[in-house]
């Protein structure tokens, strides 16, 4: 929880002077709505997506299942493409509101000042350094934090509390701004509705929450065992954060609004990012004051810890799977590395400027929340409950409502998360096709059949000759005239008895995958049959495997295609098939550097 709690309970170093600006005397109201959000549709919405997504896939994964074949991929890098918007930004904005804390404390040497980037780019460094180290020392650093943090705060609310029941005057007053503007029930909803999408980021980190499922601890003999033990310890988890998160929300809004002249919430004011800080210094000295910007410095610093995790856990997931990142990437400290030179680049590009990074920050965030209640609608939807598709049809236009006012207010915010969707996706394209020519199996199995069929040939001809074909309509004629086709252009001896190899394409988005050979006997004609996302890849694998399980080198024999290579290459990009035999060859010359242990290929016609 506190590994999720450095990103959520952070924003209590910054949330309640957003919402004094944005709601004035009205803050209370606004955030006692985003409580009322929080408890009543976010924490339900995420405990439901932490039982239909107990891998920490979160609402990605519960829509990818609803695409098919490239739809869902091109569908998952958008998606990944506001996650990364709304985890990298959190790990730059976080570090550079550490900065901003760190160089306004008056005991921070004069020297520093004007250093904010290089402050900032140091306070990244130090982050991925602790990453490097491993999990469990990230989690070791964000427990004394978070705990630290929390104290502290509670500390100021109770003596900000104890002041405004010894000075009725400053509550008076605080009546008294509320009701100077005649303000009736609709102005506070409207003011409250208005505010609202600012202070959504006190809703952020529900979704590191579920990304970090795989490391909450589960108990269990079978995997539904452990998988149910998981998703309860994670709704324990949601559930915890969101309740203290929202006490802690409502109590330090109502005293920083009360206390608080609305002239220090200004820009330059003493208050304006750090109203706690404000009260701290005000109420219980400077020392505290400053133990208590040290703590606000090291949270914010390690709020990105988090979102670190969040995306080693979560991007990794989907990437490599569909070939569209190297495989390195699936390990922890090359992928910290990569994280961390993107934010420094980032804090660069920005002047680790916290303005000009939130409107970013907002529109990633609300695009995961989005993403996560139209899963829930679409899944209660499939289930035929009720209640839950009506609740979450209206959270759903709730969240929208915040992203798009969000993306009117700040449209440099989407403008960010499309460049970070453009280089996803344009690093996975390039990736998939600079991997095209793997292997790309992981695991072969032989059924009854095709392990018959290849001991029989074996035994009878002591070599096994293949021949690629495409199944069509799969009648005697077909394989009487591939035979005698083959037999004519190709080197096959003519007593020998060929086995027929048919690949039927699957899911061509797909990449990785375990490949099932079947074997049939039709009147004589031996087949082994395969699905496979693609041809060439899945042929090449087999003719290995065949290889070193036999010991025989296979002899394989295609035709040549008729037709244009480049129209052939862009077909076996994108659905698995293409110009196969020297697609195989190079499949093979890849895989197999020895050219005596390849498996022989044949091509005429």
């Amino acid at each position: 929880m506190t590994l999720t709690g450095v990103d959520y309970f952070s924003t209590l170093s910054y949330l309640p002077a957003i919402a004094v600006l944005t709601a004035g005397a009205l803050s209370p109201v606004a955030t006692l709505l985003i409580v009322i959000l929080t408890l009543g549709g976010m924490l339900p919405m995420y405990r439901r997506i932490a039982k239909e997504s107990p891998h920490g896939q979160g609402s990605v994964a519960m829509l990818e299942r609803l695409l098919p074949f490239w739809r869902g991929k091109i569908f998952v890098l958008v998606l990944l493409g506001f996650v990364a918007t709304s985890w990298i930004i959190t790990i730059t904005l976080s570090s550079s509101d550490a900065t901003v804390h760190l160089l306004e404390n008056p005991l921070v040497p004069d020297f520093l000042g004007g250093h904010a980037v290089a402050v900032t780019v140091v306070l990244l460094l130090i982050l991925g350094g602790v990453f490097l180290l491993g999990f469990k020392e990230a989690v070791n650093v964000a427990i004394p934090l978070v705990a630290v943090f929390l104290a502290l705060n509670a500390v100021i609310i109770a003596v900000a509390a104890t002041a405004i029941i010894a000075e009725p005057a400053a509550f008076a007053g605080w009546l008294d701004r509320l009701t100077a503007s005649g303000n009736d029930a609709t102005d506070v909803l409207r003011t409250a509705v208005i505010a609202f999408p600012l202070l959504v980021l006190g809703l952020s980190g529900f979704e590191t929450g579920v990304s970090m499922m795989p490391l909450i601890k589960s108990e269990g003999f079978t995997e539904y065992q452990v998988l149910a033990s998981r998703t309860r310890n994670t709704r324990k988890l949601l559930t915890s954060a969101a309740v203290i998160m929202s006490v802690y929300l409502l109590a330090t809004s109502v005293v920083t609004t009360v206390l608080i002249p609305e002239r220090q919430f200004d820009e330059g004011g003493e208050a304006n990012g750090r109203a706690l800080a404000f009260l701290a210094h005000e109420y219980l000295g400077n020392t505290f004051g400053t133990v208590y910007d040290i703590s606000s410095v090291l949270i914010l610093w390690f709020a990105g810890a988090s979102a670190m995790t969040g995306l080693i856990n979560i991007v990794p997931r989907y990437l490599p799977s569909y070939g569209m990142a190297p495989e390195w990437s699936r390990a922890i400290r090359p992928v910290v590395l990569v994280y961390t030179g993107v934010s420094i680049i980032i804090t660069i590009a920005f002047g680790a400027d916290v303005n000009a990074q939130a409107g970013a920050y907002a529109t990633g965030i609300l695009a995961m929340m989005v993403s996560g209640s139209v899963a829930v609608t679409i899944s209660a939807i499939h289930k035929k409950q009720r209640a839950g598709r009506i609740g979450f049809t209206i959270l759903t236009l709730v969240l929208l409502y915040a992203l798009i006012a969000n993306i009117i207010e700040k449209p440099d915010g989407i403008a960010i998360s499309g460049l970070f969707i453009a280089a996803i996706v344009a690093v996975s394209l390039i990736s998939r096709v600079y991997r095209a020519t793997e292997l790309r199996v992981e695991t072969i199995n032989f059924d009854v059949g095709a392990r018959r069929i290849i001991a029989e040939v074996l035994e009878k001809d002591g070599e096994l000759n293949i021949i690629a074909n495409r199944r069509r309509t799969g009648d005697l004629a077909e394989y009487a005239e591939k035979e005698a086709s083959q037999r004519a252009m190709n080197p096959v001896p003519a007593t020998a008895t060929v086995v027929f190899l048919e690949v039927t394409v699957s899911d061509p988005s797909s990449f990785g995958q375990t490949l099932d050979v079947r074997g049939h006997t039709n009147q004589g004609y031996n087949i082994l049959r395969v699905d496979s996302p693609a041809v060439p890849n899945a042929i090449a694998a087999i003719l290995l495997a065949l290889r070193d399980v036999t010991g025989v080198r296979p002899q394989c024999h295609f035709e040549w295609a008729e037709g244009n290579p480049i129209v052939y290459m862009f077909r076996f990009l994108l659905f698995g098939r293409g110009d196969t035999a020297p697609l195989v060859r190079e499949i093979l010359r890849e895989a197999e550097k020895d050219p005596a242990a390849r498996p022989s290929i044949h091509v005429g016609g």
